[in-house]
């Protein structure tokens, strides 16, 4: 009798305990929960919030491959301040752009990094060039880091050329209004100045009146003691955009070391939707800062349209140089081809 207990009790407990077991095998886990990549309208198209944050990020660039041409002088038109030995020469770039804003309490604070990757050939300097083409943080109207001053606008097309270093760590301030904006900023000069690490100056103001903006620049260079200003004007006129600018340096220095004045013109012309021609002209008195010496160019940009995210770019310029002791003519210009992402 004892046996037979001890059995039946044996076999209610195996049964209890794979009840529980087959009780644990069907309770099923939580799902986690999934956040979708939500898009952020606040500042503009193309903004997405970094999930889990408030951050609001955009991701653009471009493709691009270009042929230039030109006398074997005005080699080095990549940017690479390099000569080479042919009158032509193709190149391909990149550039990816990351810009991350959110809003605070002290205004919208904004970081922004583009990377600038060339490539030219397995042989040269130019093959596989990486650049930062920009690192910047910006609160407000305040900006520090590397970044493009204002002298790197210039008019529309190619013919023009208004600056000189361009690109600088700075520390600026920006003040805008609804139709005028001032601005100034102190930079590190190094590399352009008479020391390792000189500093500059510049200063703008900006007012636009129904579809004419005016602005006027000024910089000094501290270690040349030197300085330069300009004038640039833009203003809608028919089916197009006139622009006009006017230079004047006390003598050679970090933001204008080309010539003692300049003056440069040029006018968009929207042909149809997808086409843009812009002839434009430019003169360059006492020349490196010799009074017998002086420049000028004239040349023609086309801008078409291929299709969204994809364009053309074709620049043909002429330039004639009087150095006092002689001319020096020629032709240069680029066929350019560019996806924008």
């Amino acid at each position: 009798m004892r046996m037979k207990t001890m059995l039946l009790g044996s076999a209610a407990a195996l049964l209890a305990m794979n009840g529980a077991r087959a009780a644990d095998a069907i309770v099923a886990a939580e799902p986690e929960p999934m956040e979708y990549v939500r898009v952020c309208d606040a500042f503009g198209v193309g903004y997405f919030y970094i999930p889990g944050t408030e951050t609001c990020l955009k991701i653009n660039g471009y493709v691009r491959f270009q042929t230039s041409f030109g006398p074997d002088e005005v080699n080095g038109r990549q940017g690479w301040g390099t000569r080479g030995t042919s009158d032509w020469d193709a190149f391909s770039r990149a550039l990816i752009v990351f810009t991350a804003k959110s809003d605070t309490e002290l205004g919208t604070l904004t970081g922004q990094f583009a990377g600038e990757f060339n490539a030219d050939n397995d042989t040269d300097v130019g093959d596989s060039l990486i650049n930062v083409d920009v690192a910047y943080i910006q609160l407000g109207g305040f900006k520090a880091g590397f970044f493009y001053s204002w002298w790197d606008k210039g008019l529309n097309g190619e013919t023009d050329k208004l600056g000189n270093v361009t690109e600088f760590n700075s520390i600026a301030y920006v003040y805008e209004g609804e139709s005028y904006q001032f601005g100034a900023s102190v930079d590190e000069l190094e590399g352009t100045s008479t020391k390792a690490n000189g500093v500059g100056f510049e200063a703008i103001a900006s007012v636009t009146v129904g579809g004419v903006t005016l602005d006027l620049l000024g910089s000094y260079d501290a270690e040349f003691e030197e300085g330069a200003i300009r004038a640039l004007i833009s203003a809608d006129l028919g089916p197009g955009v006139l622009q006009a600018a006017g230079i004047w340096a006390s003598d050679p220095n970090a933001y204008w070391a080309a010539s003692e004045w300049t003056l440069a013109a040029s006018y968009r012309y929207n042909a149809t939707e997808k086409l843009a021609i812009t002839p434009g002209i430019q003169y360059w008195g006492d020349l490196g800062f010799a009074s017998d010496a002086d420049q000028w160019r004239g040349g023609l940009t086309l801008d078409y349209k291929l299709t969204d995210g994809l364009a053309s770019r074709v620049s043909v310029q002429y330039t004639s140089r009087d150095l006092g002791q002689g001319s020096d003519d020629f032709l240069s210009g680029f066929v350019r081809l560019q996806r924008d992402f």
